[in-house]
């Protein structure tokens, strides 16, 4: 599939190198070409194409999101999805660590308001990019999970492939509004890692009788 980014930096990049060695062409939507975080991607990996943010779109299958969550509104109230899969891999974070919404509503929520003509699904946000780099647990029998939500059916299908593509399970949440909840995963685990000193190879798995 072609697989537009928006947004290229950690999460971005570790998302978009591993679906390019699984033969994924990866197109890098920017507003800017000599950023330093565009030309960084493009020197890790050379197989990437580049393009300006509305063209991004429309060439690709689907389009990752993978911006601070404060640069959404202004991005995403200017471009026209037309249908297309929009996979949110941002989190609204806020001061002390806490929700930026105030958990009165999630940020893939407001992503979905700001792109109305786009199938919004949540994905890629329960860890940090660590785990997005390297998902094998070779010392288990059992693959990580990767918790989505979303409203449309097919786009959800869509983003299981993908992420069986990096060696995730998919565990489907339900609608958009669960994203909420995983937001509070995101929560979780950079509390643990970030503030606390977890070490950061550590996922959740499904285990199911």
């Amino acid at each position: 599939m072609k697989l537009a980014f928006i947004g290229i930096g950690n999460v971005g990049f570790a998302i978009a190198n591993n679906l390019q060695k699984k033969g994924h062409e990866i197109i890098v939507a920017h507003d800017d070409a000599s950023s330093e975080t565009v030309q960084n991607a493009l020197h890790k990996n050379r197989n990437f194409t580049t393009h300006t943010l509305q063209k991004a779109v429309n060439l690709a299958d689907v389009v990752f999101l993978a911006t601070p969550f404060s640069a959404n509104e202004e991005i995403l109230k200017s471009l026209q999805f037309n249908g297309k899969t929009l996979v949110d891999c941002t989190n609204p974070v806020g001061k002390g660590l806490s929700h930026g919404l105030e958990s009165e509503i999630s940020g893939a929520e407001k992503i979905q308001e700001w792109s109305k003509d786009a199938n919004v699904v949540k994905s890629y946000t329960i860890y940090g990019f660590e785990n997005l780099m390297n998902a094998s647990f070779p010392k288990y029998n059992v693959k990580p999970v990767m918790m989505i939500a979303g409203n449309d059916a097919e786009s959800k299908k869509i983003v299981a492939t993908l992420n069986a593509d990096l060696g995730f399970e998919t565990l489907d949440t339900g609608n958009l509004e669960q994203a909420l909840h995983l937001e509070h995963f995101t929560l979780l685990w950079v509390k643990m890692v970030r503030r606390d000193g977890h070490h950061p190879n550590f996922t959740w798995a499904m285990l199911e009788r």
